[in-house]
C-alpha cells in the first residue's frame, strides 16, 4: 500500500464546480443536430446499399451499409451525450433516469408489447387470416443463424440502435417544449420517414411489404402508435424500457410473419387500447424527472443523452 504524509499547509477543500444549465437554444442545436445525423447515416448507408444492389442478407455485400444504416439514431445520441458533457451540462430534467426498481416495469411492458401482437395475430386468424406458424418462426431463426443470433440481431438492430436516440435523446428535449402524446405523434412522423429508403433496399421488410400497397401504408401508419407504445414505456421505465418493448413487438412481429393489411390494422389497435391503459393507469415517470435531475444533477455513465 502507499503511503502518505501529511502537510502542514492547510488547503481549502475544492468544490465541485456548478453544471451549466442548458438554454432553449442549445437544447434546440442539440435536437436539430441530432436529427441531421440519426438521418444522414442512416439514409446514406442505405442509398449505398441501394447502390451495391442484391438483397441485403447475411453473406451479401450489401448487407453490411444496411445493417450500419440502423445505428444512426446511436450515433446522434453518443455526439449530442459527448457535447453535453464537454459543455458541463446536466441531463435533461425530463430525461427518464434507469433506475433498477424499474425493471419489473420494462419486463412487463415487454411482456404486455408482445402479448398485444400476438393476440391481434389470433384474431386475424379467427377472421380469416393466416394462421400463425411455429414451423414458419422457426424458419425465419434458421435464416438467420439459429435462435440465438436471431435474438441478437433482433435487439441490436432496431432497439438497441435506435432507442438511446429517438426517446433517450430526442425525447427529453422535446418535452421542454412539447406534451408527451405530441412528441409521440411527431416521433412517429419522423421514424416513418426515416424507414422510407428501406421499402428501396432489396430483402428488407419494408421492401417485401412495398412502399404504395396496403401493407406499406399500413406500416408507415404503424409507426405512430409504436411511437406512442415506446415513449410510455420509455416515462416508466427509461431506455431499458422502450428497448424492451421494441425488441417485443419487432420480434413477434417477425416470427408471425405479420404481413397481412388486417391484422396489421389490429395491430395498431392493440396497440392503442395497451397505450390508453398505461395513460390511465399509475403515474408515469415524466413527472418526477425534474425533481430527480435537482436531487442528482451529474448523469450516470452509458446511457446517452
Amino acid at each position: 500500500m502507499p503511503t502518505s504524509h501529511t502537510s502542514h499547509t492547510s488547503h481549502t477543500p475544492r468544490t465541485a464546480e456548478p453544471l451549466t444549465p442548458t438554454t432553449p437554444d442549445r437544447r434546440r442545436a442539440d435536437l436539430t443536430l441530432f436529427m441531421v445525423i440519426a438521418f444522414a447515416v442512416s439514409w446514406g448507408c442505405w442509398a449505398a446499399a441501394m447502390a451495391i444492389g442484391g438483397p441485403a442478407k447475411n453473406g451479401e455485400p450489401s448487407y453490411v451499409p444496411f445493417l450500419l444504416g440502423a445505428f444512426g439514431p446511436l450515433i446522434g445520441a453518443l455526439v449530442i451525450r459527448i457535447r453535453r458533457r464537454r459543455r458541463g451540462e446536466p441531463v435533461p430534467p425530463h430525461a427518464v433516469r434507469y433506475r433498477a426498481a424499474a425493471l419489473p416495469w420494462a419486463l412487463l411492458l415487454m411482456v404486455a408489447a408482445a402479448v398485444a401482437v400476438l393476440v391481434a395475430g389470433v384474431i386475424g386468424h379467427a377472421a380469416g387470416g393466416p394462421a400463425p406458424s411455429w414451423a414458419d418462426a422457426k424458419d425465419v431463426m434458421d435464416d438467420m443463424g439459429g435462435p440465438a443470433a436471431f435474438l441478437v440481431g433482433m435487439i441490436v438492430s432496431g432497439p438497441l440502435s435506435e432507442e438511446p436516440g429517438w426517446r433517450g435523446t430526442a425525447y427529453p428535449r422535446m418535452r421542454a417544449t412539447m406534451s408527451p402524446l405530441r412528441i409521440a405523434l411527431v416521433l412517429g412522423v419522423v421514424w416513418a420517414v426515416w424507414h422510407l429508403p428501406l421499402f428501396f433496399v432489396d430483402g428488407t421488410v419494408q421492401h417485401d411489404l412495398g412502399l404504395f400497397t396496403p401493407s406499406g401504408v399500413l406500416f408507415a401508419a404503424g409507426n405512430v402508435p409504436m411511437a406512442m407504445l415506446v415513449t410510455c414505456a420509455y416515462q416508466r421505465a427509461g431506455v431499458v424500457a422502450s428497448i424492451a418493448v421494441h425488441f417485443a413487438v419487432n420480434t413477434t412481429m417477425v416470427l408471425l410473419g405479420v404481413t397481412a393489411p388486417a391484422v396489421q390494422a389490429l395491430i395498431i389497435g392493440m396497440q392503442l387500447i395497451l397505450v390508453a391503459l398505461l395513460l390511465v393507469t399509475g403515474r408515469p415517470a415524466d413527472r418526477v424527472t425534474a425533481a430527480a435531475a435537482v436531487r442528482s444533477p451529474l448523469p450516470r455513465a452509458g446511457t446517452p443523452r
